[in-house]
């Protein structure tokens, strides 16, 4: 492992993360709580998904890792009473299947992770140099749309890193998508490792095929390589460790902006690194199997028929991800009354009601919650995503879930018949809200307008995830947000020509209005 010298690294070669745990109930009862807790510990807590928020003084968010979305009506109601008791509410569901708890005192962080315990829930890892929430397909095994199931080999992933410190001092994030399905309803390409279902060329047994080295955030967007290597899934996970731990071992760990395993990649090459697993791997790697993924893309909103007979998912748009309390008690209740008990969480924040017999749709479709969480969401709105914006994140320049959900429903007023389309939004360069795998994305800054600093956004055009997956380009810089209701429409009549635009000089202090469109 490579010694680092950035303030992290330093602070992690001085113990472990994970050290945290025995701590906690010592800093929660301390007295001044967080006004005493130097910057170390702050950056420590978040090995236990607590993350100290500057925009909300005093208040802590807690991320909630929900291995690839799946949870049940008991988690949903355990987190509705911890949010109401601990907290100010207010949820949001994350693009990496999870929920994040809002105005956390520390002092009742203790508190919090013996009730998730209670019903089988973790914040551990969601935060730092770690593997994060493990994402695979929302209707993974319920889909027709599938191959195979993955679920069980995300599930068996988590077990293998968690609570584990061979895999605790990453160089930086790692994000793991492993999916089953046809329909391209994650980002796989966008992540560190990426494995999509496929079939081995010389017997059709279905397993998955493996990319590495793709990330959003900083530096943009970057779509994971093809390793040309295709593993059973009785192997998958182990694979993906072993993928891991190549990481931690050989990973810059000097600029952190250049950490991600993105830039070891870029460094030794697709050759090098398959070469050194499959050293590591002690066996032969077998050659990439013969992609089985269809062009289409999935939501799984709406009422789908399941694999099983006679059963139906419901999928609700969870307009921008943000619910309350009262909202996963209700959840909670609709899954207990008309399917399982089990509700599915996207990457595109929303929800989804599984194993409904068929019978029981038209009551559930009059339940007054799916007033509100639609599964016949207009394509604007069900095609939102949004990042946490500046009302918790102290590195987002705008709001962006307010702004977000406005401009949505005003434009799918303005446009009632349109086709489907995808709009992210992301408060900063991090690109916590996937903005350039969107159609149409929103990347937050500021301008200058008449000597006044406002509210603006970089608009990306183009981006999308899947087998021909590609980065959205820059199509305008500096454009306030208050001009959006003007732009859009321009934008969405012509968005197949500008998908075609290449990305426009920057600007220095000035907007870049649409350009000259046939």
């Amino acid at each position: 492992m490579q010694v680092g010298t950035n303030s992290i690294e330093r602070l992690k070669a001085e113990k472990d993360g994970l050290d945290i745990q025995s701590e906690i109930e010592e800093l929660a009862a301390q007295h001044g709580g967080w006004e005493t807790m130097d910057a170390p510990t702050r950056e420590r807590l978040k090995w236990i998904g607590t993350f100290y928020r500057k925009p909300t003084p005093g208040q802590f968010m807690m991320r909630i890792r929900i291995t690839g979305g799946q949870a049940t009506s008991d988690q949903l109601r355990a987190l509705a009473a911890i949010s109401r008791r601990q907290g100010n509410g207010i949820l949001d569901i994350t693009t990496r299947q999870q929920i994040e708890l809002r105005a956390i005192q520390i002092s009742s962080v203790p508190g919090i992770l013996e009730a998730m315990e209670g019903v089988d829930l973790s914040s551990l890892q969601t935060g730092m140099d770690n593997v994060r929430n493990v994402n695979t397909c929302p209707l993974s095994g319920l889909t027709n749309a599938e191959l195979l199931d993955a679920a069980p080999v995300g599930e068996e992933l988590t077990r293998l890193f968690l609570n584990n410190k061979e895999f605790t001092n990453l160089p930086r994030k790692f994000n793991v998508t492993i999916t089953g399905c046809l329909e391209n309803c994650t980002h796989t390409e966008t992540q560190d490792v990426g494995m999509t279902p496929a079939v081995r060329r010389s017997d059709g047994f279905p397993g998955f095929n493996v990319a590495v080295g793709g990330k959003m955030g900083s530096g943009g967007m970057t779509i994971a390589q093809p390793l040309n290597v295709f593993v059973e899934p009785h192997e998958a996970a182990a694979l993906t460790g072993a993928i891991i731990l190549l990481f931690r071992d050989e990973g810059s760990r000097e600029q952190r902006s250049r950490a991600r395993l993105a830039f070891l990649v870029e460094d030794w090459g697709i050759e090098r690194f398959r070469a050194e697993l499959e050293r590591r791997w002690g066996k032969p790697l077998q050659a990439a199997g013969r992609d089985v993924r269809l062009a289409t893309h999935t939501d799984h909103l709406g009422v789908e028929k399941q694999q099983q007979s006679g059963l139906w998912s419901v999928g609700l748009c969870v307009l921008t991800g943000r619910v309350n309390g009262e909202h996963l008690e209700e959840l909670a209740r609709l899954a207990d009354t008309y399917g399982s008990g089990h509700v599915r969480l996207t990457p595109a924040q929303n929800a989804v009601l599984v194993n409904v017999p068929e019978q029981r749709l038209p009551t559930l479709l009059a339940e007054p919650l799916l007033k509100e969480l639609s599964p016949q969401a207009h394509s604007f709105t069900r095609g939102m995503v949004t990042c946490i914006g500046t009302d918790y994140c102290n590195l987002a320049l705008i709001e962006t879930k307010t702004t977000g959900r406005d401009l949505a429903e005003r434009l799918a007023e303005r446009f009632p018949l349109a086709e489907p389309l995808t709009m992210h939004w992301s408060g900063c360069p991090a690109g916590c809200g996937n903005h350039q795998a969107a159609d149409i994305g929103f990347q937050g800054t500021k301008a200058r307008i008449d000597g006044e600093v406002v509210d603006a956004v970089s608009i990306f055009v183009g981006g999308q995830t899947g087998p021909n997956a590609r980065p959205a380009e820059m199509l305008m810089d500096l454009v306030p947000v208050t001009m959006l209701d003007d732009v859009m429409p321009l934008l969405i009549s012509n968005l197949e020509t500008l998908k075609k635009v290449r990305r426009v000089p920057e600007a220095e202090e000035s907007v870049l209005m649409v350009p000259a469109l046939p």
